[in-house]
């Protein structure tokens, strides 16, 4: 089974996800559908990466791929080395179908990269057996992990895409998440490896981030080691790390011998710019945590506080009495990359927030995104004011107001923001 990113598995503060299908039978993605057939070369250099083995064929011609494994003798596919022979269309034609008839546990992986060309990216985590693994449980708990914490791997790239931080908190976490939506993420025979077909039309610059940012993290924590000095991770920022790459990191790695992560180019798409044809793996151990910690301590204390002029949708008013300072909580509309804020305003700007509220209007406003809470909160708020907006965005803003009118009982209410 594999799982898009938004999928629901229960982890706090992570996307939600929906299984991908691949129930058999049934003709396999791209045979007998009038698509473009692909490339011949794309389809050997798939198989090799799977395993299949080349096994014969006519030099310069075609060859003749097997599974790995168990699967090595129920499935044969004859390849064209190339499209320019005669009856190329029709021995690809016959491998599609072949695959998609095949028990090969790889061979639907390599049909949906022949479907939708995406980068791979595979982890690897060596778990100490336990008890329950001894007496045949299926490991279920050691699976989860795997999979929140390459969930939290992917983000920390997507989130380096977006721009470099050494701290991200809230911000930019909407378009980073909207990179990584076609994003599968597929379990291993074995449970201990999984992997993440990362379309190239939309997720390609978050695949080449994580390239960079993971080689700058092993270097970095080799430096620290080696001599005690942070001075590599602040110039790792650069290359896309952070504390949310290290704290992906140590989710990774914490409770088991160690980990691997795997990153492969679609043949389709070719080598990105500025990147290896092949990268290394990357490794990571138990001995490495020290280090990831205390420099992820470091990211959130270095990161400054960002100041912004923001534009946002009151959504909650709250203050302890009839009079006086309050807290508002605004919708982001524009001028920050985070969601929300919650911002406390003296009472002649809180009376303000108020009006714009019952008459459906945002409110803009300028102050310091603090990094602490992860940029939710501004202070030092000043300029206060309502936005003119056309009459289509107040009749939705008036309309969010009438489904969510208990806010404004809170705020009567007087209960502490």
């Amino acid at each position: 089974m594999h799982r898009s990113m938004d999928e629901p598995t229960g982890g706090a503060g992570l996307p939600a996800a929906r299984s991908h299908p691949t129930a058999r039978p049934g003709p396999p993605p791209l045979a007998g559908t009038g698509e473009e057939r692909p490339d011949p070369a794309v389809l050997g250099a798939l198989l090799r990466r799977h395993g299949w083995q080349r096994r014969g064929g006519a030099p310069g011609r075609y060859g003749r791929w097997t599974p790995p494994g168990s699967a090595a003798g129920t499935t044969s596919l004859l390849v064209p080395e190339s499209a320019g022979f005669p009856d190329s269309g029709e021995l690809i034609e016959e491998a599609l179908l072949a695959l998609g008839r095949s028990a090969a546990p790889s061979a639907r992986d390599i049909l949906l990269s022949l479907t939708l060309p995406s980068d791979e990216i595979r982890w690897w985590r060596e778990v100490p057996e336990t008890a329950a693994g001894a007496a045949g449980a299926s490991g279920w708990t050691e699976a989860e992990e795997l999979r929140s914490a390459a969930r939290q791997v992917l983000m920390a790239g997507a989130l380096a895409a977006r721009g470099r931080a050494g701290y991200h908190g809230a911000r930019h976490r909407r378009k980073a998440r909207a990179a990584l939506d076609d994003a599968l993420i597929g379990p291993g025979a074995d449970g201990r490896s999984l992997t993440a077909y990362v379309p190239v039309a939309s997720g390609r610059a978050v695949a080449v981030r994580l390239c960079h940012a993971l080689h700058a993290t092993r270097e970095a924590v080799d430096y620290q080691r080696a001599t005690g000095g942070m001075e590599a991770f602040d110039s790792a920022v650069a290359a896309g790390v952070g504390r949310e790459l290290t704290e992906a990191l140590i989710a990774l790695v914490r409770g088991s011998e160690g980990a691997r992560i795997d990153l492969r180019w679609a043949p389709a798409a070719g080598t990105p710019d500025g990147c290896p044809a092949r990268p290394a793996p990357v490794e990571f151990s138990p001995g490495d945590l020290p280090a990831l910690r205390a420099a992820g301590a470091r990211y959130l204390r270095d990161e400054p506080a960002v100041q912004v002029r923001l534009t946002g949708a009151v959504v909650r008013l709250r203050r302890s009495g009839p009079r006086g300072a309050g807290i508002v909580r605004l919708r982001v509309l524009a001028g920050a990359e985070v969601a929300h804020v919650r911002v406390e305003l003296d009472e002649e700007a809180y009376r303000i927030a108020g009006h714009a509220h019952l008459v459906g209007l945002p409110l803009r406003v300028e102050g310091r995104l603090e990094n602490r809470g992860g940029f939710r909160r501004l202070t030092g708020a000043c300029q206060v004011a309502p936005v003119q907006v056309d009459e289509a965005e107040r009749d939705r803003l008036m309309k969010a107001l009438q489904e969510n009118v208990d806010f404004f009982e809170e705020a009567c209410a007087g209960e502490e923001g």
